[in-house]
């Protein structure tokens, strides 16, 4: 692991994601970050069950955003845990999300309705110390980052060799 003061001071970080439709509703998914540097590309499926034709042959691609969520915010408190100090005799997250879902005709539309996250930890150190230690990771966690803030997303169709902007 480089240390702090080794890193940059500024980066981009870039993950492309390719996915592939197979079977009923079996989505196959290539997955890889490739900036500031390269890692290994990560192979992941998803599926559905019943409700939308799958054979629920893989986890549903909310779960694993529920997943996504659960493990970064994880994911930062351990390695934060260890730059800022604090010891972790044992640590637990409980993530709760939940969507509101209307039917629309033959469709459905969704919109966010919570995200509620319990952090359980097992420390010696101060009570102020450990809050401090999870206020770092909520900073550091791109997926809770990415969640707080209004964002743009850019959808594009190819047809006929020219990309449309939906």
């Amino acid at each position: 692991m480089a240390e702090p003061n080794t890193w940059p001071e500024a980066a981009k970080v870039q993950f492309n994601c390719t996915g592939t439709a197979v079977g009923k509703m079996r989505n196959e998914l290539a997955v890889q970050m490739v900036q500031p540097f390269e890692e290994e590309v990560h192979h992941i499926a998803t599926d559905e069950g019943s409700f939308h034709g799958g054979e629920a042959s893989a986890p549903p691609p909310l779960a694993l955003f529920v997943a996504g969520l659960t493990g970064c915010l994880m994911t930062q408190i351990r390695a934060f845990a260890r730059r800022l100090g604090v010891t972790l005799d044992d640590l637990r997250v409980e993530t709760r999300v939940i969507w509101d879902w209307r039917k629309t005709g033959r469709t459905y539309e969704t919109a966010p309705n919570s995200f509620e996250i319990d952090v359980l930890i097992e420390s010696p150190d101060s009570t102020e110390k450990v809050a401090a230690l999870i206020a770092a990771a909520q900073k550091g966690c791109f997926l809770e980052q990415t969640l707080g803030r209004a964002n743009t997303l850019r959808h594009r169709l190819k047809r006929g060799g020219s990309w449309i902007d939906l």
